[in-house]
């Protein structure tokens, strides 16, 4: 039986990549910038407020989800968003709190 505070954050985690989504798409249309579904390599450092360079160096490393044709770099909107929640800095609560549920899910292994 899955813990029911682990799908409570699943749903958590899956509204708020939603309203994040909304949000940037609202400022966006609010400042009058319209951010493309698939962006370039300057469209995606405006987006994330970095420089080209610094964009070009983490694809390089393949630490940014991309695609290449020819020359070009692409970028998904999507996979970026996804990239960036990826990298959440989790707060010790949280930690805590997935200890205690790997200990409630696993009891035998501790004993």
């Amino acid at each position: 039986m899955e813990n029911p505070f682990e799908i409570i954050n699943e749903r958590l985690d899956r509204i708020e990549k939603l309203l994040q989504n909304i949000y940037a798409t609202k400022d966006a249309k609010a400042k009058g910038v319209i951010i493309p579904e698939i962006m370039n390599v300057k469209e995606v450092a405006n987006y994330l407020s970095i420089t080209p360079s610094a964009i070009y160096k983490l694809t390089s490393t393949k630490e940014i989800p991309h695609s290449k044709r020819g020359k070009r770099l692409y970028f998904q909107k999507a996979e970026i968003n996804d990239w960036i929640v990826k990298h959440k800095q989790y707060t010790n609560d949280d930690i805590e709190r997935m200890a205690s549920d790997y200990l409630i899910k696993n009891p035998l292994r501790f004993k």
